[in-house]
Parts: structure tokens; C-alpha cells; sequence
């Protein structure tokens, strides 16, 4: 079992084996804050700080019998004690916590949440009603104000899905600009159709241009900066000079949306093609932008 796996049903058995979703998320967020690097990263959603792996987990172990589930809470189903298999300072961390938090009404727990991270209020649907007046003040603050027009690009090797949504969220990006020929991903979250639904949880829109992507064939024994370079003076040379139109197009939602991100897979902006796509159109004289590479 996955050592993350086992955070969340040490966490539950210190709860007594059963506790309500939405406090499951949060006493999991309060624990992922006291670490350097935690299991689980989170999100402003309409709930508040929500993890989708942290969810995307808890199915699975509902699914396979170690978890039950009612409408509104997850119980613990498997009689081993997963709190004695985790590290000892993990261990101290997720009993303070409970020792602090656990016994918080939903309420409390989620006006604390709030108070204290108002990043990750900024998307809840309650926020105001939970902070009223003037405390509702540093949610406000902590909602990104930049609006100059700027194309960005992103990869999402390294970081998790929820990392990856942060960058995009604090940097205001309005639209994802999906750039790859194939948008498949072992990784959790990024194929298309689950890419587009997490985005669009958090205000993000999602189109896929694949025209504008390399053939997974061309891709192969890439293991110097040199067999980059080669690759991306071939892109060059061919599909970005074939398809000026699909680059218009991106240049269009640019003026329309005015802060959009290009994305594909490689952490380094040199080692993708979408550095050299974000050049050729930011070489348009239409262009008359920033770009950034996050």
C-alpha cells in the first residue's frame, strides 16, 4: 500500500474509525501544512482547501474494502493499525493535530481553515457567510488581481496535479492551452478528460490543440541537451511553419482571455516544444504581450 494510503487511515483511526468527508479533508490539509513534504497537496475549490488525490485515493480504498462510506462519511474497514506503520514524526504530527482540531465542529474547523490559509478560500462558494464583515478582508487580499494579457507556458513533470492547478490559479491563467499530440498521462490527473474537469472546477477553461504538438516516435532517446536541440530545429522547420493558423488561433484566445498557459509535459521550458511555439507566436506582429514561463 502506498505510504500516503496509510496517513489517511492512521488519520481515521485516531478519529475512532469513522469520520464526516469534508472534516476528513481538512484535518488531512491541517496535517499537509505542518510538513515540509507532504503526501498531499491542496487546492481552492468550492469547498475550501480540497485535494483531488487525496480523493482519487479514498475511492479506491472504499473500492478494495479498507474503507466504507456513507453519504457523508468514511469509515474504517480494515482491522490493521496503519498509525503504528507510519514514521514517528508523522505519527507526532497527525496526533497533534487531532489533539487540536479534532474535536472542532465543522463549522469551527472550516472558519478555521479559512482564517488562517484564505488562499485556499478564495474558490468557496461559503466564504463570505463563513467570514462576514471585515474578516472576509484577507480572502479578499488573497485573491490574484493581475490582469495584464501574458501567455504562459507549464509542465507538469515533477509536481503534483494540485501543484501544478496552484501555479495556475495564483498566476490568474483563464484558459489551458493543451499542446500535446497525445494528451495521455500515466499521470494522475493530466489526460484530457480529467485535465479539463479539474480545471474547470476552478475556473479554468481547457482546449486541446494537438496540431500544434510532436509525434511521440520523434520523442524517442532524448538524453542530451543536443538531441533537444535537434528535435526542436526539426519542429521548427516543419509544424510550426505548417501550421500558422493553429497558432493565430492561440494568439485569438490570447486577445480573448488574456491570460492563457500553454502546456505539456517537460519541466524545463528548453526542453519542450512549447518554448518554441510560445516564441513563434510571440514573434507575430500582433504580439504585443509578455511571456512567461512558469
Amino acid at each position: 500500500m502506498f505510504y500516503r494510503r496509510k496517513v489517511i487511515l492512521g488519520l481515521i483511526e485516531l478519529l475512532g474509525g469513522e469520520v464526516e468527508k469534508l472534516r476528513l479533508q481538512k484535518l488531512l490539509f491541517l496535517y499537509s501544512m505542518k510538513k515540509q513534504k507532504p503526501e498531499y497537496d491542496f487546492v481552492p475549490y468550492k469547498f475550501g482547501c480540497y485535494s483531488y488525490s487525496a480523493k482519487a485515493d479514498i475511492n479506491t480504498m472504499v473500492n478494495k474494502g479498507y474503507l466504507s462510506q456513507t453519504e457523508n462519511k468514511y469509515g474504517k474497514s480494515d482491522t490493521a493499525n496503519y498509525f503504528q506503520k507510519l514514521k514517528i514524526e508523522d505519527a507526532k504530527i497527525l496526533q497533534n493535530v487531532v489533539s487540536d482540531y479534532g474535536q472542532m465542529s465543522s463549522s469551527a474547523l472550516i472558519k478555521h481553515t479559512y482564517l488562517n490559509f484564505p488562499f485556499y478560500a478564495i474558490r468557496s462558494t461559503i466564504a463570505k457567510d463563513v467570514l462576514p464583515g471585515r474578516l472576509y478582508d484577507r480572502v479578499e487580499k488573497a485573491i490574484p488581481k493581475d490582469r495584464e494579457t501574458t501567455l504562459f507556458t507549464i509542465g507538469y513533470e515533477g509536481i503534483s496535479l494540485e501543484m501544478y492547478l496552484q501555479k495556475l490559479v495564483k498566476n490568474n491563467v483563464k484558459l489551458l492551452v493543451d499542446v500535446r499530440k497525445n494528451p495521455l498521462s500515466m499521470k494522475f490527473g493530466f489526460s484530457k478528460t480529467l485535465l479539463k474537469r479539474y480545471c474547470n472546477s476552478l475556473e479554468i477553461e481547457y482546449i486541446h490543440i494537438p496540431e500544434v504538438g510532436i509525434n511521440s516516435e520523434k520523442r524517442q532517446e532524448l538524453e542530451t541537451q543536443a538531441d533537444y536541440d535537434r528535435l526542436f530545429a526539426d519542429y521548427r522547420n516543419t509544424t510550426l511553419s505548417e501550421t500558422t493558423d493553429s497558432q493565430k488561433k492561440i494568439l485569438d484566445l490570447l486577445n480573448e482571455y488574456k491570460r492563457i498557459a500553454l502546456t505539456c509535459f517537460e519541466a524545463e521550458p528548453c526542453q519542450c516544444h512549447r518554448s518554441h511555439l510560445a516564441e513563434a507566436i510571440a514573434k507575430s506582429p500582433d504580439f504585443n504581450y509578455s511571456l512567461k514561463h512558469l
